[in-house]
């Protein structure tokens, strides 16, 4: 138990939640009804917290960098994929762009040799759950953090061991703090992006990505083939566009430890993201 209290620390919901108590009790000194007030708004900062993905409400959540530079980092959700994977591998080596990829421990049982290829490549690999369910955040907690352990058994496989995580959507938890903390891992989202629906919606989408443009932010795209080839090839030119629109405006692509100043994985040598980017 000591050592449990050691380690524990506030959150920004622990602090709102005892204020607003204290709130009520005095409010209640004064009018009864009023007392009511800051309770329900602490209630719906709980509602509303976990759909706002930069919000480190219920714990930290890295969302942009600390470079103080005019660089940008880009990740990818949802792979790998075998249709899309392999030719945004080509593209990001054509720019020389190191990219972390989200990927989800299913997609990594069925095509492991795409894991392969992305460490090939130099990139690195970050943990995005193993079922990808958007619901995730609803279900109890050993549901949660069998999701994330589970992702990460597989991955070490491959010699790595992934200290990122990215929930579904960007959804958090109060649970999701203690699942990360006992696994040794840290919650990473991201503060741009396209509302593109999972390369669903991505009309523009380069125009949307870069109009969002600033310094430290991490780019938030998608690794996963479209309902059909011209849509494909559609959203591999706008991933092109995006990739010279960064630089046609005088950012630089860092990898994504490069620029949180934070491992983003640990290989099997003992080198961390730091090195292997």
């Amino acid at each position: 138990m000591d050592k449990q209290l050691a380690n524990f620390h506030f959150s920004h919901a622990h602090m709102a939640g005892f204020g607003s108590f204290v709130a009520a009790i005095l409010l209640y000194l004064l009018d009864v009804q009023l007392s009511v007030v800051p309770l329900a708004i602490f209630l719906l900062l709980c509602i509303v917290a976990p759909f706002l993905p930069r919000l480190s409400f219920f714990l930290p959540i890295v969302s942009k960098g600390m470079s103080g530079r005019k660089a940008v980092a880009i990740t990818f959700d949802d792979g790998p994929d075998p249709f899309s994977t392999p030719a945004l591998l080509r593209l990001l080596s054509r720019y020389e762009t190191k990219a972390t990829f989200f990927v989800t421990g299913e997609k990594v049982s069925n095509h492991p040799e795409l894991i392969m290829e992305i460490l090939l490549h130099g990139h690195s690999i970050g943990n995005h759950s193993y079922s990808h369910d958007n619901l995730i955040m609803l279900k109890s907690s050993k549901t949660l953090m069998k999701e994330i352990e589970s992702t990460q058994d597989i991955l070490r496989k491959f010699g790595i061991t992934p200290f990122a995580f990215r929930p579904p959507v960007g959804i958090t938890n109060p649970r999701l703090w203690k699942a990360l903390r006992k696994l040794g891992m840290y919650n990473v989202n991201f503060s741009c992006r396209a509302i593109e629906g999972g390369n669903r919606w991505i009309k523009n989408l380069s125009k949307r990505i870069l109009k969002r443009l600033r310094s430290d932010h991490i780019i938030a795209l998608h690794d996963i083939r479209g309902k059909d080839d011209a849509r494909f090839s559609y959203w591999l030119n706008e991933i092109e566009l995006i990739l010279s629109g960064i630089r046609e405006r005088g950012f630089a692509i860092y990898p994504l430890s490069q620029l949180i100043g934070r491992p983003v994985m640990l290989t099997r040598s003992g080198d961390d993201a730091f090195g292997r980017d």
